[in-house]
C-alpha cells in the first residue's frame, strides 16, 4: 500500500503531530449506529500496534491495521486545502472522503484486534 502525500498535506500533518511525537494511523470507521458509518479517519496514536504495519508514503509514516487494509486501494493520495482542516483521501478510481479528520488519541488506550469506532473514542 502506498499513499502519495501532497506538500500542503505533509505540512498540516507535521503541524498536527507537533513536538509531542506519535504515529499517524489510517482507520476506517465502520460506525455501527453512531451516524458516521464508513469514513476514513487519521488517528494519532502513541505507538505502533501488534497488528499494524507501515504504509509507504513520501511523508511521515502512516500505520494501518492489517485487517483494515481491505477498505483501501493499493495506491492512494492524501491532499489538503489551505483554509480547511480536513484532508482528501482518493485513489485513481474513487474519492474515499474529502473530509478526513485527525483524531488525537495520544495518552489513550486504543483497543487492538477488535473493531473500534472512532465515534466511541473519547478525548
Amino acid at each position: 500500500m502506498n499513499i502519495k502525500v501532497t506538500e500542503l498535506a505533509d505540512q498540516k500533518l507535521r503541524t498536527a503531530l507537533g513536538e509531542q511525537g506519535g504515529h499517524y494511523k489510517l482507520f476506517y470507521d465502520t460506525g455501527e449506529g453512531c451516524g458516521c458509518d464508513g469514513i476514513p479517519v487519521l488517528l494519532i496514536v502513541d505507538r505502533q500496534g501488534e497488528h499494524d504495519h507501515v504504509i509507504d508514503t513520501n511523508s511521515l509514516p502512516i500505520l494501518i491495521d492489517v485487517q483494515q487494509e481491505i477498505y483501501f486501494e493499493k495506491q492512494m493520495s492524501l491532499d489538503a486545502e489551505v483554509n480547511f482542516t480536513a484532508f482528501k483521501l482518493r485513489s485513481d478510481s474513487m474519492l474515499y472522503s474529502n473530509n478526513v479528520k485527525i483524531r488525537d488519541m495520544r495518552g489513550q488506550e486504543v483497543a487492538e484486534g477488535i473493531p473500534a469506532h472512532s465515534c466511541e473514542l473519547r478525548r
